[in-house]
C-alpha cells in the first residue's frame, strides 16, 4: 500500500509504538513527557513545563498571533487501593472505562521507591471451574483485584514488596501494526495523536518550513480525568484539540478517515474553525467526517473551563473500541497529519 507521506507515517507508527509501551495513566506521565521532549528537540524544538507538569513545545511562526494544538500523553489506568489478606491487590480506576474491558489484562505495578512488578488483572471470582458465579459477578471496581507475580500469600508478603495503596497500574497495550495498515493497541486515545504532532513537528523540523501563525503545541497529562488543557498559555487565540473520533452507532466516522467534531458534551465547537476545517479537508481531497459526540469531553472544553478566552476545535482519526482494546489505521492517521498542516498552511 502506498501513502503520501510514507517516510512520516512509517515515522509516526513506530513513534507511536514507543509510546503506547511507555506507561503513562493520568498524573504519572513524567517518562513520557521526557520521552516527547526528547523527540522534539531533536527536530530543533525547544519545550517547557506548565506548573501542572504538561509540556509546551514552541514553533515559531511567521506572525506573532498563536495556534495552539493539543494532544494528551496521559493514559487510562488504575490504582491500588488496598491489599487483601490473600496478597491480592483491590483497586481503582483512573478514568472512565468498563471493567469489563480490562478483565483478563496484563498489567504492571508502579511502586514509589521506583520498584515495578507483573500481574494480571482478574475478578474476585476468576474461574467457572470453582465459582458459582464465575459468569454473573457484577463487574465492578470492588470486584477485580490484581494477581502478582510473586510468592505472595499475604498482605504482609506484598508490603515486604514495597508495594502500597496510592502505587499506580498501567496496563499492557498489546501494540500489533498489521501488514494491510491497521494499528491495534490500548492508549491510542490519545497517543495516536501525539504521534501524529510528532510527524508534523519532523516535517516542519526537516523542510525548515514555518507555520502562518506561531505554533504552541500542548501536551497534556490529566486529559482522562477531565482537567486536562486547563493551563493553556494565554497566548493562544486558537485551539484545536487533536483527540480521536469515536466510532459507534449514528455516527459517520471511520478508522480511515479524519473525524472533525462539530459537538461534544461540553456543547457546540466554534463555527467558524470547524468550517475552516471541513473546507480544507475538500481543497486538499483529505478523507473526513463531521460527527457529534454527547459522551465525549476534550481538551478544548478544559480549557474553557478553565477560563481561557478561545475558540476551540476536535479533530483526530478514527478509533474503534474507544477505552477498550483499540484500533485504527494508517491512513486514518495521514488524514489527521494532512488536515493539521492545512489549517498550519504548509503542505
Amino acid at each position: 500500500m502506498t501513502y503520501k507521506k510514507v517516510d512520516t507515517m512509517n515515522y509516526v507508527v513506530a513513534f507511536l509504538e514507543k509510546l503506547v509501551n511507555t506507561p503513562s495513566p493520568s498524573g504519572f506521565t513524567d517518562e513520557v513527557m521526557a520521552l516527547v521532549e526528547n523527540e522534539a528537540a531533536g527536530f530543533g524544538f525547544l519545550s517547557h513545563y506548565s506548573r501542572k507538569g504538561g509540556l509546551i513545545i514552541e514553533v515559531p511562526g511567521n506572525t506573532d498571533a498563536v495556534l495552539g494544538l493539543s494532544a494528551h500523553v496521559d493514559t487510562l489506568g488504575a490504582m491500588v487501593r488496598s491489599i487483601s489478606s490473600e496478597g491480592m491487590l483491590r483497586i481503582v480506576p483512573v478514568g472512565g472505562f468498563m471493567m469489563e474491558s480490562i478483565e483478563g489484562m496484563y498489567c504492571k505495578v508502579h511502586t514509589r521507591t521506583g520498584k515495578v512488578y507483573t500481574g494480571t488483572i482478574l475478578t474476585k471470582e476468576p474461574s467457572v471451574h470453582t465459582y458459582d458465579d464465575a459468569k454473573t459477578l457484577e463487574r465492578k471496581p470492588k470486584n477485580m483485584e490484581v494477581r502478582l507475580d510473586e510468592r505472595v500469600k499475604s498482605e504482609d508478603d506484598v508490603k515486604a514488596l514495597d508495594i502500597s495503596a496510592g502505587d499506580y497500574i498501567s496496563f499492557d497495550p498489546m501494540f500489533v501494526y498489521t501488514e494491510n495498515g491497521f494499528i491495534k493497541s490500548r492508549h491510542l486515545d490519545d497517543k495516536a495523536s501525539v504521534a501524529v504532532l510528532m510527524g508534523v513537528l519532523k516535517e516542519l523540523g526537516e523542510s525548515g518550513v514555518k507555520p502562518e501563525r506561531t505554533l504552541k503545541i500542548v501536551i497534556s497529562n490529566y486529559e482522562e480525568v477531565g482537567f486536562g488543557a486547563s493551563w493553556i498559555p494565554e497566548d493562544i487565540e486558537e485551539f484545536i484539540a487533536v483527540d480521536m473520533g469515536a466510532l459507534g452507532d449514528d455516527l459517520a466516522g471511520d478508522e480511515y478517515r479524519v473525524s472533525i467534531c462539530a459537538l461534544d458534551s461540553s456543547g457546540p465547537y466554534d463555527y467558524k474553525m470547524t468550517s475552516r476545517l471541513i473546507e480544507i479537508a475538500k481543497e486538499r481531497e483529505i478523507g473526513y467526517a463531521v460527527d457529534i459526540f454527547p459522551h465525549y469531553g476534550s481538551d478544548v472544553g478544559a480549557a474553557l473551563r478553565g477560563g481561557h478566552n478561545i475558540r476551540g476545535a476536535l479533530i483526530g482519526q478514527g478509533v474503534h473500541a474507544s477505552h477498550g482494546t483499540e484500533r485504527t489505521h494508517v491512513e486514518g492517521l495521514e488524514q489527521t497529519l494532512r488536515l493539521i498542516e492545512g489549517y498550519l498552511g504548509v503542505n
